[in-house]
């Protein structure tokens, strides 16, 4: 009796031993993730929310630096970011849901949608425009491709970002005009617009607009109450991280978008509800088939690699490499990366509240971390 009670008590301080040894690579990941935060974030600026998810929950999440610096409020993972082009792979799946719904075909050509685009003179469909191989332009070739010169209502040249102003109407008005900058089904070339086009496809077709269609028949189902499609310049919302750039010559300045057009960007979310997200590849629940659904949704839609470099493919908003799928966005006081590793069911999500930070800094380096930390065994960590 007296040698079964003194195993009893041996087992139960072994125990609390064993539990110490597994948390000890995560207080070692915690200190890496503050020692990147230290070397580049202030206090009292702007910060980014980090997260790495692993087996459906997070493994670790922190956030540094402040969503409001005016009031002093510390980012947090109930934070609101605005995604940048991170909302592709919203704004792809949507339109898979469209597809999934009988309402447009991927082979369609997508004036048969939108015929007051201009003639292109050549078919583009719904599926070359999810995956950059539509030969429609970008902002790099904008000004070269208008048929009229862009201004502002002054009769100055137009500044797009925080200083001139256009509607979503009046920014179609700009893009329905623009020639294709090389023809179609060519390569991969990516196009901010060919997205922007998309989310009208699915305001067109579905008669809702491109949030009012993404909150019913994926975020609410999914449960992601805090993400949407921000269609509203004068919009409160609750929890936001404001936007800064710290600019050579003036210092910290708030920096926020005036163009509050979606599809290419516009969604705003939080890091709690991007778990939610990345839960969703592993437990699809959208869709008549959901399964299905979320195979297309990974499957590259063309050949067309990034620069012919036969690695990097895209599928319907993310790209897709042979051991990660990622996306990452940067515009007006907002850097962002999303990546996955299927295969290991982890991922690593980056949201920062400034343009001069960028969230790499994190999802970058944690792979390789978390490899010299012996707390994932795989044998190529690197991103890139």
């Amino acid at each position: 009796m007296h040698f079964k009670k003194k195993m009893v008590v041996t087992a139960l301080l072994i125990l609390p031993c064993l539990s110490v040894a597994k948390q000890a690579p995560l207080v070692l990941l915690e200190q890496e993730l503050d020692k990147i935060a230290q070397a580049n974030i202030s206090k009292d600026g702007p910060g980014c929310t980090f997260g790495v998810i692993r087996d459906k929950q997070f493994l670790i999440q922190k956030s540094y630096g402040l969503a409001n610096i005016e009031h002093q409020i510390p980012l947090s993972s109930k934070s609101v970011f605005r995604m940048a082009s991170v909302s592709k792979q919203f704004t792809g799946f949507a339109v898979l849901l469209l597809a999934d719904q009988g309402k447009v075909n991927l082979d369609d050509d997508i004036r048969q949608h939108l015929p007051d685009l201009h003639d292109y003179g050549a078919k583009v469909t719904v599926n070359a425009m999810l995956g950059h191989f539509s030969g429609m332009a970008d902002y790099n070739t904008l000004k070269e491709l208008l048929p009229k010169p862009l201004l502002s209502t002054a009769g100055g040249p137009f500044r797009l970002g925080d200083e001139d102003y256009l509607t979503n109407e009046e920014y179609y008005d700009v893009i329905k005009s623009l020639p294709l900058e090389h023809q179609p089904d060519t390569k991969q070339g990516y196009s901010n617009f060919a997205y922007f086009l998309l989310a009208e496809l699915v305001a067109r077709v579905s008669g809702m607009s491109m949030r009012e269609f993404t909150t019913r028949y994926m975020f609410e189902p999914l449960g992601m109450h805090s993400t949407f499609f921000a269609d509203d310049m004068r919009e409160i919302v609750p929890n936001r991280a404001e936007g800064y750039r710290t600019f050579e010559d003036e210092g910290l300045k708030r920096y926020e978008t005036n163009i509050f057009v979606v599809g290419d960007g516009g969604l705003y979310t939080t890091i709690e509800d991007m778990l939610i997200w990345d839960n969703h590849f592993y437990t699809p629940k959208l869709g008549k088939e959901p399964e299905k659904l979320m195979a297309q949704f990974n499957t590259p839609n063309s050949q067309h690699s990034y620069e012919n470099n036969g690695i990097s493919f895209y599928a319907n908003g993310q790209y897709i490499d042979p051991n990660y799928t990622f996306h990452n966005g940067g515009w007006m006081g907002t850097s962002t990366s999303y990546i996955r590793r299927p295969n290991e069911q982890t991922a690593f999500v980056g949201m920062c509240n400034s343009s001069s930070i960028d969230a790499n800094i994190f999802t970058y380096e944690v792979p390789k971390i978390l490899t010299k930390l012996k707390i994932w065994e795989v044998s190529d960590p690197a991103i890139f």
